[in-house]
C-alpha cells in the first residue's frame, strides 16, 4: 500500500486542527498495515476525548484527500506521549525555562545522557542550563532531546 506523502496529509490535517486549537505534531505511515497515525497536542494536553473530537472531525474530510489512492486504511489519533522528542520548533518554545533530558551520538566529557533546563535554542544549538552552568550543544550531536519527566 502506498500513502501520499506525511508534508501533504500534514497540510491538510493542519487545516482542520487549527481552528481546533490542536496542533499536528507528527504523521506516522505504516505501508504494511496500512495505518495512518496522527499525533496531536494541544496547550492543555492531550486526552482520549480531544482524540475522539479531532478523530470525528477529520475523518469525513481526510477521506475526501484520499491519503491511501483508494486503498482500505485505518486513521487513528494520538497523543504523542509524555517522552516523545521534540520535533517541531514550537515543542522547543514551550519547553525554554523546563528541565529537559538530552541523548547524544557521542559521549561529551564522558556523557551521553544530560539533563538540565532549556535555556535557549536556534537551528544550530541548544543551550542547556546544568547545575548552573550553561552548556551550548550542537543540535547534530543530539540523538534525542524530550522534557524531563520526574515521578514524585
Amino acid at each position: 500500500m502506498k500513502f501520499k506523502t506525511v508534508e501533504e496529509i500534514r497540510a491538510f490535517a493542519e487545516g482542520i486542527a487549527a481552528p481546533m486549537g490542536i496542533e499536528i505534531v507528527d504523521i506516522a505511515l505504516n505501508e504494511k498495515q496500512g495505518e495512518l497515525t496522527i499525533f496531536i497536542e494541544t496547550e492543555s494536553g492531550v486526552d482520549l476525548d480531544t482524540c475522539e473530537k479531532f478523530h470525528n472531525a477529520i475523518s469525513d474530510p481526510i477521506d475526501g484527500l484520499d491519503p491511501s489512492y483508494g486503498d482500505p486504511y485505518t486513521l487513528n489519533v494520538s497523543s504523542p506521549g509524555l517522552d516523545r522528542p521534540f520535533k517541531t520548533q514550537r515543542d522547543f518554545e514551550r519547553n525554554v525555562g523546563k528541565e529537559v533530558e538530552v541523548k547524544l551520538y557521542a559521549p561529551i566529557k564522558g556523557k551521553k545522557f544530560l539533563e538540565g533546563v532549556l535555556v535557549e535554542f536556534d537551528e544550530n544549538s541548544v543551550t542547556l542550563s546544568i547545575n548552573g552552568e550553561e552548556v551550548k550543544l550542537a543540535r547534530n550531536r543530539i540523538a534525542k532531546i524530550n522534557k524531563a519527566i520526574k515521578f514524585e
